[in-house]
This record gives structure tokens, sequence and C-alpha cells, in this order.
């Protein structure tokens, strides 16, 4: 029992990292997706783009994370995190839950005829994937769940609208 209320603390201790990482993720590579839409770029620069910004941005997000709560710990306050745990709180949760705009254009790999779909799949699953952090966000931070899980998508949708606009107007570089 002492065990599991031990695991149950850590849990809690580090579901801001892990909220925080997935919504980071989920925003910035669907902005990633929308963007290379916008300016009509194929599939396989849209995976290119979206596991670079994975890869870059989480360890960006997490090393940042790492420092911060390093820092934190350093001001002689009460050790309430390790920095390598909450740095891995944070990659993971944005690596895996960024992954998910990306889905559609793996599945369309090796299934051509969803190719048509992916962008609106990928908008469908990041949508779901924002309400649903949005909804934890809102016990972590005691915010009434649904109004997180609304402002939580708002805030994403936000941010594609301008990537994809961005990648609009910039197409014609190419």
């Amino acid at each position: 029992m002492a065990k599991q209320n031990k695991l149950k603390r850590a849990e809690r201790k580090y579901l801001p990292d892990f909220v925080y990482g997935g919504i980071d993720g989920s925003v910035t590579t669907f902005a990633v997706v929308a963007g290379a839409i916008g300016a009509s770029l194929g599939s396989a620069i849209i995976l290119i783009l979206g596991f670079a910004n994975l890869f870059a941005d989480g360890f960006s997000m997490a090393i940042s994370n790492y420092l911060a709560t390093k820092s934190k710990n350093e001001l002689g306050r009460k050790k309430e995190k390790h920095p390598l745990k909450a740095a891995l709180a944070t990659f993971i949760s944005f690596f895996f839950v960024g992954l998910i705009p990306l889905i559609s254009f793996l599945i369309a790999l090796g299934f051509e005829s969803t190719a048509k779909y992916q962008f609106t799949l990928s908008f469908i699953l990041t949508g779901a994937a924002l309400f649903f952090i949005g909804l934890i966000k809102g016990e972590v931070v005691k915010k009434h769940p649904l109004l997180a899980a609304i402002e939580t998508l708002v805030i994403g949708g936000i941010a594609a609208v301008l990537a994809y606009l961005v990648g609009h107007l910039l197409r014609d570089l190419m």
C-alpha cells in the first residue's frame, strides 16, 4: 500500500510535465502539418518536417524543463521533482502525443487509398488529443475540465490556422 501511494504521488508530481509536453507536442506538430499542407507540400516532406519537430522541439522542451527544475531545486527550496524525471516526462509526452498528427500520413504510406483523407484524419485525431489533454490539464490546474479542454482545443486551432496561412502565403517560394 505504501508503495502504491508513493507511485500515485510520483504520477501526480510529474503529471503537469506530461500535460504541457503533450499539449506542446500536438500543437507544434499539427502546426507543422497545417503549414506544410497550406504550402501544398507532399506527404514525405510533411513526415520529415513532423519527425524533425518531434525530436528537436521535444528535446528542446525537455532540456528547458530539466534546467528549470534544476534551477528551482538549487534555489534552496524543497526539492519537489527530480530534473531528469521531469525532462523525461516532458519529452515522452511531447513525442507520443505529438506523433498523433502524423499518424494519418504514416498510414497512407501503406494504404494509398487513404491519402486524400490524411489532413482530415490528422485534424480529427489532433483535436481529440488536444481535447483529452485539456481535460487532464483542467484537473491539474484545478480548472473546470471542459473549459480547459475547449481552451486547449481553441489555442491549438489558432496555431494551426496561423501555420496554414503562413504556408499558403509562402507556397509560391517553392
